[in-house]
């Protein structure tokens, strides 16, 4: 059985490459997905597709409209969400993403380092597991898909 994870928040360190070698090494049949992490790419979008602006308000809100459309239907296509806070940005996105999953019923791990978690404790309580490695977060699959730990 094949599933689809979307990988949704802070993209300043390499926690979607660890999850991706983890699932590698595992053996395990899984898909992953997630936003564009190149923030030139994802920040100017709109500009880029629909024409330049001068407001700033506008020129973000074409961009997260163009973002939504994909991020919605990787979301809906997905059978496990992982959304990762850091604790150096505001990922306000990040937050977003776990409550569109959560209003569709799809499964959420967190993930976090164990000083987010009061802040967090929210969106945590929404979540079916608050990791704290991506090494828990591919234990995590592979015990769901396999049955193994």
């Amino acid at each position: 059985m094949k599933w689809n994870v979307y990988l949704s928040g802070e993209i300043h360190t390499d926690w979607r490459e660890q999850i991706a070698d983890g699932i590698k090494r595992s053996g395990l049949d899984v898909g992953l997905s997630s936003p564009v992490t190149d923030h030139e790419t994802s920040d100017g979008c709109g500009d880029r597709i629909l024409g330049p602006e001068d407001n700033p308000f506008w020129k973000d809100h074409k961009a997260a409209k163009i973002n939504a459309i994909r991020i919605r239907n990787q979301i809906d296509n997905a059978d496990l969400v992982v959304v990762r806070f850091g604790d150096q940005y505001r990922q306000w996105n990040a937050a977003f993403d776990a409550g569109y999953a959560a209003a569709l019923g799809k499964p959420i791990i967190t993930l976090h380092d164990e000083l987010l978690t009061h802040a967090l404790k929210e969106v945590n309580a929404a979540a079916m597991a608050s990791a704290q490695t991506p090494q828990q977060v591919v234990a995590i699959i592979e015990y769901s898909l396999t049955g193994r730990c």
